[in-house]
């Protein structure tokens, strides 16, 4: 049953998260381009912007679970005050590297390494400080923002990043994200919430098995990580990988840029028909949503025309929306608060791991069976592996 209903009215206090968040993701948006044209630029070697990018992603895998427990078990937003401080130092590090001439490959992926490891701190934290800065009623409207925001700045950012490498460098790109987190990092020190009443900790390992109980004891959760993490594989690789190449051979090299645009724009459609819908299932209607998701590898796998290949990727970035708030919320409404950010750092970890292998495996079989026929196979099993979690009893019935 969906409903266009009155919820409950966001807190002045998410408002302010709300902007806050938007400052940081506006600076972390543009970041990707500037240290990667930044990196190339000064070195000249792909290999260096390889172990630049492998350093500030593998603290981030590696400490997700230990960042799980210290999100549950300190103040949330303590931790995101030391995380953002520790981000926006490191990058107006490597900002001061790149800008005063002396690049240093050990320096700058050390610094990364550092930042990373402050996104390991900071994900599982963002996770569970929402449902304390708004009531049970409105997490959904408060989540379409949050994504809406999110999708924005992704966007955005990526072209002012190009426009600022472009007239004065990558380091002042960095630079500017960096000046992010630091503004982000004061207005946190001003977010006002209720002390944290959760008891003190009985030791790391003890809690990490805490929060693998909880995560193994709540049927729905692991079968939607499970759905999460074959999504992953089965669209990461494809889509980044074949997705350009396919396009570009069918349509031109400017297409891929006009698929990937129109595909935001589905997400940002979604987050805000979402914050006005409700609906009584919200899982369930986000996993039925969520089919669409595979609309765009369907046209690309069947050879599709760019007018078709667009309105697919609309209803891709749509179904891809849909997933993401309705898991989102389900979780922060029927997860227990003191054990909600190790239990999304479990999913997110699991689901998460499956990206690199399925780019690794994406090469190869499409070198033994074709581009058009992996994607469309992808496509197909994309819908199946987002209707399957529905022949579980505890997804298909869980209250929005």
């Amino acid at each position: 049953m969906v409903s266009l209903s009155v919820q409950p009215r966001l807190s002045p206090p998410f408002r302010r998260f709300l902007l806050i968040r938007a400052i940081s993701l506006a600076g972390s948006a543009m970041t990707p381009v500037a240290l990667a044209l930044a990196v190339l630029g000064v070195s000249g070697r792909a290999g260096d912007l390889g172990i630049v990018l492998a350093a500030q992603v593998i603290p981030q895998i590696g400490l997700l679970l230990v960042g799980g427990v210290v999100a549950d078990r300190w103040s949330r937003r303590a931790v995101l005050v030391g995380a953002n401080l520790c981000a926006g130092v490191t990058q107006a590090g490597v900002a001061a590297v790149l800008i005063g001439g002396h690049y240093s490959l050990p320096v700058i992926a050390g610094l990364e390494l550092l930042n990373g490891a402050a996104s390991a701190f900071a994900a599982p934290a963002l996770r569970g400080i929402v449902p304390e800065l708004v009531a049970d009623g409105a997490l959904q409207r408060a989540n379409s923002l949050l994504a809406g925001t999110r999708n924005a700045t992704k966007i955005l950012g990526p072209t002012v990043a190009g426009v600022l490498v472009a007239t004065v460098g990558g380091g002042w790109a960095i630079a500017v994200d960096a000046a992010s987190f630091l503004v982000a990092t004061t207005l946190l020190t001003r977010l006002r919430l209720a002390p944290a009443t959760t008891p003190p900790g009985a030791g790391l390992w003890r809690e990490l098995r805490a929060g693998w109980r909880t995560f193994r004891g709540i049927r729905w959760v692991w079968v939607i990580t499970v759905s999460f993490c074959l999504i992953n594989l089965l669209y990461a690789g494809v889509w980044q990988i074949l997705g350009p190449a396919l396009t570009q051979q069918r349509a031109g090299d400017a297409a891929w840029g006009l698929v990937l645009g129109v595909r935001a724009l589905g997400l940002l459609a979604m987050s805000a028909l979402m914050y006005r819908l409700t609906f009584r299932y919200l899982l369930r209607a986000g996993q039925l949503l969520g089919v669409f998701g595979g609309f765009g590898l369907l046209a690309l796998g069947f050879g599709a025309g760019l007018p078709m290949l667009l309105g697919c990727a609309l209803l891709a970035g749509v179904g891809f929306t849909a997933l993401d708030i309705a898991s989102e919320v389900s979780l922060q409404q029927h997860v227990p608060r003191d054990m909600l950010s190790r239990v999304t750092a479990y999913g997110d970890l699991l689901s998460y791991a499956a990206i690199p292998v399925g780019q690794l495996m994406v090469g190869p079989l499409a070198a033994r069976f074709g581009a058009s026929p992996v994607t469309l196979v992808g496509g197909f099993a994309f819908a199946a592996v987002s209707l399957g979690p529905l022949l579980v009893a505890e997804v298909r019935d869980l209250p929005g």
